[in-house]
């Protein structure tokens, strides 16, 4: 096998495991997959307007409409219209989406906690910036 399908492989059973892990957190709470991206967006960033809100997660803003359509409906955001453009909304997080954050990071850093324990801090320290290397890119 070459680096290359060496690395292929290692990153499908990374990101199967991470999917994984990521939709039975997920199930425990109220909100679907991109309702949680959106409150993990959300909650690290403050409010948001759609438009940068979908560039963040990578989606459209007509996908972003739909999951913050949801999000309202269950009590975890409402849109505010600014008062400078009324064309545009500005989501936040209602003290529902706060708390559904604050639970739903503390997994993310136990996760991130676990991945660390099993590498020296220089090979933290390298995870970190390969990751930055190659987020961007992806």
């Amino acid at each position: 096998m070459n680096d290359i399908e060496e690395l292929n492989e290692n990153l499908m059973e990374f990101f199967d495991r991470f999917s994984s892990w990521e939709n039975s957190v997920i199930q425990q709470g109220s909100v679907n997959v991109a309702g949680a991206h959106a409150i993990e967006k959300l909650g690290h960033n403050g409010s948001m307007s759609m438009k940068d809100l979908s560039k963040e997660l990578g989606v459209t803003t007509g996908t972003t409409t739909v999951t913050v359509d949801r999000l309202e409906k269950g009590g975890y955001a409402v849109r505010d219209r600014p008062e400078n453009d009324r064309r545009s909304y500005i989501i936040r997080l209602t003290e529902k989406g706060d708390e559904a954050y604050r639970v739903h990071h503390s997994h993310h850093l136990n996760l991130a906690e676990e991945i660390a324990s099993v590498l020296s801090d220089e090979e933290v320290l390298a995870f970190i910036e390969i990751l930055k290397k190659v987020n961007p890119e992806i």
